[in-house]
C-alpha cells in the first residue's frame, strides 16, 4: 500500500525536506506543521520550509516559527514531502532543484494534481490536505497531543471554510471532533482565523469592493487588486485571504474571480505584468476547469491561475468566458 510505503520511507530517510505552496492557506500550513511534528516524533530529522511569509493569522499555530522561508543548500535532503500542492512549481524557485532529490513524496487533494514525484498520495475525495496527513499520522500510530491536534484542526477548518463549502465531508466533522478532544479549541482557532483583522486589510477590502464588476449576464464577478492599492493600505497578499467570498455571494453570480497583482516588479500600464486569478464557484461551473485554460488548476468550486498579461486583457478574457456560462 502506498501509505505504508510512503512511512517506511520516511522512517529510512537522513534530512526530509516538508514544503507547501506559495502564498499558503491554513491547510497547507496545518498539513506542513503537522507532518513536521509527526516525523520529528519519528525521530525524523525534518526542515519545514515555505517560501511566502506565514499570514498573520496563522501564527498563533504550534511550532509555525520553525518554517524557514530559505534554503541555504538543496542537496542536504534525501527527500521532500511537498503537501497540498498541485503542481511542484507551487512551491517556488526551488522547484527544479527540489525534483532532483532523490525521492520526492507528493500528498494532495486537488483533482488537478500532475503526479510529480516518485511517490504519490493524492485523494481528491478529502476535504483537505490535513485529511490525508491526518490518515498519516494514525497509520504510523503516532500519539496525536494538543499541538499535532490544532494543526490539523486547522487545516481542515479552513479548507472546508468553516464547515460552509461543498468538500465538507463526514470525515471533516469526525475528524475534527476527535483533535477537539485531543486538545485543539475550536474558539482560538476561530478568533485567530475569522475575528480580528488589521485597518489595513478593512482599507484594502473597501478598495477591492469600489473596483467590483459584474460580467453582462450577471453570472461573473470580478475585483481588482493592483500593487499600488497594497502600498496605500499597507497590506500584504496574505491580507486577501477570504475576500474573493463577498463576490461569490452576489444573488445569481456562478463565478467569482479576483485578479491581484504579483508584489515583485513594477512597470508602465502598457507592459505585462504578473498577476494571481482566484476563482470560485457556487458549485454549478467547474472552475478547475477555467483555470486550466490558463495553465493553472485547483478545485471544481476553487482554483486558480498565474499569468503574464495587462490587466485589462485578463478582464476581457474573464467577461468573454462569462458569457459561455448557462
Amino acid at each position: 500500500m502506498v501509505m505504508n510505503r510512503i512511512i517506511q520511507h520516511l522512517k529510512s530517510s537522513d534530512h526530509v525536506l516538508l514544503a507547501s505552496h506559495l502564498s499558503p492557506d491554513g491547510d497547507a500550513i496545518g498539513s506542513l506543521l503537522a507532518m513536521g511534528i509527526a516525523l520529528n516524533a519519528l525521530g525524523i530529522r525534518t526542515t519545514l520550509f515555505n517560501e511566502s511569509p506565514i499570514p498573520a493569522v496563522y501564527r498563533f499555530l504550534p511550532s509555525v516559527n520553525r518554517i524557514r522561508s530559505r534554503i541555504e543548500d538543496i542537496h542536504l535532503f534525501d527527500t521532500a514531502v511537498i503537501l497540498d500542492c498541485g503542481d511542484i512549481i507551487r512551491i517556488g524557485k526551488n522547484a527544479d532543484a527540489v525534483q532532483q532529490l532523490p525521492a520526492v513524496v507528493n500528498i494532495d487533494h486537488h483533482i488537478t494534481n500532475t503526479r510529480f514525484g516518485q511517490m504519490h498520495l493524492i485523494d481528491t475525495a478529502a476535504c483537505a490536505t490535513a485529511e490525508i496527513v491526518y490518515r498519516i499520522i494514525k497509520r504510523a500510530g503516532l500519539f496525536i497531543d494538543e499541538a499535532l491536534a490544532t494543526a490539523i484542526y486547522t487545516g481542515i477548518f479552513t479548507d472546508t471554510g468553516s464547515f460552509r463549502f461543498s468538500n465538507t465531508n463526514k470525515e471533516a466533522f469526525s475528524i475534527c471532533d476527535e483533535m477537539v478532544a485531543r486538545g485543539a479549541d475550536p474558539y482560538t482557532v476561530a478568533k485567530n482565523v475569522y475575528g480580528t483583522y488589521s485597518l489595513g486589510r478593512i482599507k484594502l477590502l473597501n478598495l477591492a469592493l469600489d473596483s467590483l464588476e459584474i460580467s453582462c449576464n450577471g453570472k461573473l464577478s470580478l475585483m481588482i487588486l493592483t500593487r499600488d492599492m497594497f502600498d496605500e493600505t499597507g497590506t500584504r497578499s496574505e491580507d486577501v485571504d477570504g475576500m474573493i467570498n463577498y463576490g461569490r455571494r452576489i444573488r445569481n453570480v456562478r463565478v467569482a474571480a479576483l485578479v491581484q497583482e504579483h508584489m515583485n516588479g513594477r512597470g508602465p500600464e502598457m507592459y505585462p505584468k504578473r498577476y494571481h486569478v482566484s476563482l470560485r464557484s457556487d458549485g454549478s461551473v467547474d472552475v478547475a476547469e477555467i483555470a486550466a485554460h490558463f495553465g493553472g488548476g485547483g478545485h471544481r468550486d476553487a482554483a486558480g491561475f498565474n499569468i503574464e498579461s495587462r490587466v485589462g486583457d485578463i478582464r476581457k478574457d474573464l467577461f468573454d468566458l462569462a458569457e459561455k456560462i448557462t
